[in-house]
């Protein structure tokens, strides 16, 4: 009898033990969804909802046995697919030309994307590159979805921004522009730009963008920021054995110290979003003024447009303040700053360009808009 009760005794305790160990694997698993919830709703993308159908495996690319990473990882495409989505690559889904090669709007799934195309032999270092680049999370920063290799293409497919690049806003080309950018909304712009730069900054070790640019800001259906191209130069580096094919072309958002020394560091991410910036104040192209020759006449040509009062965008007039206005200026200038050690780190930036944000709605929401001159003179070089 004495048996009977310790067998059934021992086999509670054993069922008991089994129960503990399941809830406690349920509550573990809970928890997990729970964090990596938490993880998506703060660095993902604006719109994560659009991106899940990519990451299910479900469709045609899971169909045909090929691979997908994860929850976060890039999706393999087949040639078929893309080739559907862009009508053969057809002139007519040509939007732009980058770094990596022409990019075509395509419908993927019901889903709009930027897919980006390149002459190419299928490299095992591309995988590993894309594959760690769609793990990058941002809400300010496009997000790579997938990419393919095949028939002697390389391919990349982002994300697709319907307002497209900055360039299509802020420079003057003589057409009449459907949207007008008052100061409030350059400076948010500024502020998400820096946003997702601080990011690539603040990751272990940090990823150094290399070729940040006012073509490279792109805005979407409610004028967000979001840094495109990141990491492609470093993909391209990687995968191209003659080195980069554009690194001969004049740039003038590469920091002058990276001519030098060929060494690219947060600093000259920093001097690039300077130009940016600049760019902003002025509604012009900075390329015009490479033919000056050097940084020394850059800050030259910048010094006599401010004496002059010809320097911030006349399309500008009556939506900011005087404080405003000259603190952009002073931190476009402190971002431009020679030696690069003497500039703000990304962090700063991204703190300063928030307080001017909010001092610039504070002050035109409740006392009024001013089209203050701007002859600040040698103050802001100090």
């Amino acid at each position: 009898m004495s048996k009977s009760i310790a067998a059934v005794v021992g086999g509670a305790a054993g069922a008991l033990a089994f129960m503990a160990i399941v809830l406690g694997l349920v509550w573990l698993c809970k928890s997990q969804s729970k964090n990596y919830q938490n993880k998506n709703s703060e660095t993902g993308s604006s719109d994560p909802s659009a991106l899940v159908e990519w990451n299910r495996g479900a469709g045609p690319s899971s169909a045909t046995g090929q691979p997908s990473f994860g929850p976060q990882g890039a999706r393999q495409f087949s040639m078929e697919e893309l080739e559907q989505a862009t009508k053969q690559f057809s002139e007519t889904s040509l939007i732009g030309f980058g770094s990596f090669g022409p990019v075509y709007k395509g419908l993927l799934r019901d889903t709009v994307v930027a897919i980006k195309r390149r002459v190419g032999s299928p490299r095992q270092e591309f995988v590993a590159e894309v594959t760690y680049l769609s793990e990058i999370r941002h809400r300010n920063l496009v997000t790579l979805l997938g990419y393919c290799q095949q028939n002697g293409y390389q391919m990349l497919v982002f994300e697709y921004l319907p307002n497209g690049s900055m360039c299509n806003h802020l420079y003057e080309t003589g057409l009449e522009s459907s949207t007008k950018l008052e100061f409030k909304q350059r400076v948010s712009i500024a502020l998400g730009a820096a946003k997702g730069l601080c990011h690539l900054h603040s990751l272990k070790p940090p990823l150094v963008h290399k070729n940040f640019k006012t073509a490279n800001v792109l805005v979407d259906e409610n004028f967000i920021a979001k840094v495109a191209d990141t990491g492609i130069s470093k993909l391209l580096e990687n995968i191209e054995e003659a080195g980069p094919s554009h690194g001969s072309i004049v740039n003038v958002f590469r920091d002058p110290e990276v001519e030098e020394s060929g060494v690219f560091s947060e600093m000259s991410d920093i001097y690039s979003f300077g130009v940016f910036l600049l760019e902003l104040v002025t509604g012009q192209e900075a390329s015009h003024i490479v033919s000056l020759g050097s940084y020394e006449a850059l800050i030259q040509w910048v010094r006599s447009r401010l004496s002059s009062n010809n320097f911030v965008d006349h399309r500008l007039a009556g939506t900011f303040t005087t404080e405003g206005m000259r603190d952009l200026i002073r931190l476009t200038l402190q971002c431009m700053s020679s030696p690069g050690r003497r500039r703000p780190k990304m962090e700063i930036v991204m703190t300063e360009l928030e307080r001017i944000h909010e001092k610039e709605m504070a002050l035109t929401t409740f006392m009024g808009e001013g089209t203050a001159k701007i002859a600040l003179g040698s103050e802001l070089f100090t």
